[in-house]
């Protein structure tokens, strides 16, 4: 639903220091990450964490930590589509070719990341929300730990989603290329009911591949992943439809059994 906090929910208000108390879900799950990890060190884990951070824009992935300008404007222009594919291995891992995986030592450098993919994200306004996210969001940290004793290998992946909001066509007043935004948002959502569906019902087939979003969170979906997803609704009356169809769809989503998650060792 556009316009009921999602982005502030998932970024805060006030920026990430630590000292804000308007912080939002990701720097406090990065600073967590952090914490656990410096106490690992004293137990004789060493640790590599790096972050990736894309959007889905009009059915494109798109790099939010490329530092190139004109790679930016040409994905407002309609540019390359085919740069970045999605894959999986064999190891239950998600990958995302050609776009920037930074190295980060502490969660100062994850905050740098995050500002960095802010200032590159689509935005823009419609009759629904003057500061709307025309695209999906996706924060991946990703975290290897090796012991020095024994040589046991920890792999783990956080993904972090900050969906763009549904509209509804005749509310949102949108044309030409806001118009086209819109579409493309509802129908990869519409894709994710789809896809949460045929798993609250175990249909043997899931429809992962159908949209861009639910095909890079196909292992987090699958299975093997622990989920939480967080549903944001108005507390206006006059956006009270859309906040029922919300809470349809987070029943829904609350019926799910995804399995035990599985601790990925290789």
């Amino acid at each position: 639903q556009t316009g009921s906090g999602k982005t502030y929910t998932m970024e805060g208000g006030a920026g990430p220091e630590p000292a804000t108390p308007l912080r939002g879900m990701i720097p406090r799950a990065v600073d967590q990450v952090f914490q656990v990890l410096q106490t690992m060190a004293s137990q004789g884990w060493e640790h590599t964490v790096s972050c990736q951070i894309v959007q889905i824009y009009n059915e494109q992935v798109r790099d939010l930590l490329n530092g190139s300008a004109e790679y930016h404007a040409a994905t407002y222009r309609g540019g390359p589509t085919d740069r970045h594919e999605i894959k999986h291995d064999l190891a239950g891992q998600t990958i995302v070719t050609g776009v920037t995986e930074a190295v980060v030592q502490n969660t100062a450098d994850v905050y740098c990341a995050l500002a960095t993919a802010s200032a590159n994200r689509a935005k823009g306004a419609t009759q629904c929300n003057h500061w709307s996210s025309r695209s999906h969001s996706i924060f991946s940290l990703k975290v290897r730990n090796v012991h020095q004793s024994t040589g046991q290998t920890l792999l783990g992946v956080l993904n972090m989603i900050d969906l763009a909001g549904s509209e509804r066509l005749h509310s949102s007043g949108s044309s030409g290329d806001t118009l086209r935004e819109t579409q493309c948002i509802n129908r990869s959502l519409s894709c994710l009911g789809d896809v949460i569906h045929a798993i609250a019902n175990k249909h043997p087939h899931v429809p992962f591949r159908n949209s861009k979003l639910t095909h890079l969170l196909k292992d987090s979906l699958a299975g093997d992943a622990k989920v939480l997803m967080v549903v944001n609704i108005s507390p206006l009356e006059e956006h009270s439809a859309e906040s029922i169809c919300s809470l349809r769809f987070a029943q829904t989503v609350g019926s799910c059994e995804l399995g035990l998650a599985r601790r990925l060792v290789p």
